[in-house]
């Protein structure tokens, strides 16, 4: 049969093109693995932002439909938590490493779409660890030192509870927790161990002697029940052993007696028979029941001695049981106040560690209080220096640029004067000793002020002189004892000017006729 090239080309083309339509619908059909989730996003049925598929497979629509990967591979990050304040304000450092992963969860999965679906592998993690170092720090907080170290089962479970809902929040759920160590800065923690191990070392300590103490005294009744049954043996081998010999004896004497007795009937019917022998008879019969009864006694007494010496034995054995009963006892008890003294001497220690530990970190402290306040002390006495000497540099600064100024303008004043004196330095001299005769009058004035004269009297006789009345000479006289200027100015090295005068050589003595003056203090 034979189709031509136009009829192959009038069916072919549609078949190509049907064909390739169904293998872009196939590529379109996305199956999902096991360790992904496929997030549809675009056009999806209902109000949600995307569809999660973990499992199975799903069309997407082209043109209003697209799709992502998540990756379910956990994830690991470890959190080097130091320095978080438990619930006793004691902080530890709590490494650990945290498992996680993407949810399967629907409501955790669709958290997961919108919040980490583009994002790397590394990002995510970054974002797991901000999120985990927080709440690790509150979930620390709720827990004392104890329950964090010694409870760890509670401990994961707070830290689940406070993490967990968290990662949820962005898609993510934790799936191990791995607490590595966990320290503590005030070494609360190593001394929680000892304190274990001292308490564990002294309870095997107390248990050891205990059992030393049971085997002491188990072995002392195993030996007292060995020794009991020994002499209860011993005392039965002795009774049955004398009880043998006892009826050896019994039975041989009755043989013997029955000999006799058969012998003596014989003799007996003999002596019947025979008359004369009868008496004979009688008396051999009186003698075999003298010989049985000694016999008899004879038996009876060793019998007796038999079981006295069995009963003295018993005693001695009973003795010898409770003296060593009463060393077993010694030894129980011994041991066991051996353990208490232990016992009480780890208390004592315990105890003696625990208070010099207190003591040391209160010395500490205080230490520290001292050390503190003398730096403090030491720094003020150091500023407080600091600033009297500023001050006292400052104040001398000042008194010094005073003193120069001063000197300065008296410098310039006594140039002044120089030059206007012509420039003779006596006559610019003179000028200031005379600026000065004021206050040298006032000195000499506040010499003499406080002399209090109550009165003065003076008689005068009326008879004048040439020089004056007598009063007149009198004044006269007591102005001449005060210094003269021209004395005061030799004191002081200076010289005053001819203007003033000159003192004489000689001291001028006038003579008082009929005058006396005296200061008269009236009674």
């Amino acid at each position: 049969m034979y189709f031509s090239p136009m009829f192959m080309a009038s069916v072919g083309i549609p078949a190509i093109i049907l064909l390739a339509i169904l293998i872009f619908i196939a590529n379109q059909y996305k199956r999902c693995p096991s360790n992904k989730i496929i997030v549809v996003y675009g056009k999806t049925s209902g109000n949600t932002t995307a569809k999660c598929i973990h499992g199975g497979g799903t069309f997407i629509i082209p043109l209003i439909q697209d799709y992502g990967i998540l990756s379910l591979e956990p994830m690991t990050t470890d959190i080097d938590l130091r320095g978080a304040l438990s619930k006793g304000n004691i902080r530890v450092a709590v490494p650990a490493t945290f498992t996680f992963g993407i949810s399967t969860k629907e409501p955790i999965m669709l958290n997961a779409a919108e919040r980490l679906l583009g994002l790397s592998k590394m990002d995510i993690i970054n974002q797991a660890s901000d999120i985990i170092l927080g709440q690790l720090r509150l979930a620390i907080a709720t827990l004392t030192i104890e329950e964090i170290n010694q409870d760890r089962e509670k401990f994961l479970e707070q830290i689940n509870s406070n993490v967990n809902p968290e990662l949820n929040k962005i898609g993510l759920e934790i799936i191990n927790v791995n607490i590595k160590d966990i320290t503590d800065e005030s070494g609360y923690i190593d001394a929680i161990g000892k304190k274990a191990a001292a308490e564990a070392i002294n309870k095997a300590k107390v248990e050891v002697a205990q059992q030393e103490k049971y085997g002491a005294v188990g072995e002392a009744e195993a030996n007292k029940e060995k020794e009991v049954q020994v002499a209860e043996q011993t005392a039965q081998t002795l009774i049955g052993k004398t009880n043998a010999e006892k009826e050896q004896r019994v039975q041989t004497a009755n043989i013997n007696s029955q000999a006799e007795i058969g012998e003596a009937e014989a003799n007996k019917v003999k002596e019947v028979q025979i008359a004369e022998q009868m008496a004979q008879t009688l008396i051999g019969k009186t003698n075999a029941e003298k010989e049985q009864r000694i016999r008899t006694a004879s038996l009876e007494a060793e019998a007796v001695e038999g079981e006295n010496i069995a009963k003295a034995n018993i005693a001695d054995y009973n003795a010898t049981l409770a003296v060593k009963q009463a060393e077993a006892l010694k030894l129980g008890e011994v041991a066991k106040a051996n353990a208490q003294r232990d016992v009480l001497m780890a208390q004592k220690e315990q105890e003696e560690a625990k208070l010099k530990k207190e003591e040391l970190a209160r010395q500490e402290v205080e230490k520290l209080k001292i050390q503190v306040q003398a730096d403090a002390e030491a720094e003020r006495q150091r500023r407080i220096a600091f600033g009297e000497a500023d001050a006292i540099k400052a104040k001398y600064f000042a008194e010094a640029e005073g003193i120069k100024a001063v000197l300065e303008a008296k410098a310039k004043g006594y140039e002044e004067l120089v030059k206007i004196s012509n420039n003779k330095p006596e006559i610019a001299t003179s000028f200031l000793m005379i600026e000065k005769i004021e206050n040298i009058v006032s000195q000499q004035v506040e010499a003499i002020k406080n002399i209090k004269f109550d009165k003065i009297t003076v008689w005068d006789g009326g008879s004048g002189s040439e020089k004056g009345s007598t009063t007149a000479n009198f004044m006269r006289d007591l102005i001449k004892a005060l210094p003269a200027m021209h004395d005061l100015a030799n004191q002081a090295g200076i010289e005053l000017p001819q203007i003033l005068g000159k003192v004489g050589d000689q001291n001028t003595v006038e003579t008082v006729n009929n005058t006396t003056t005296s200061p008269k203090k009236e009674k």
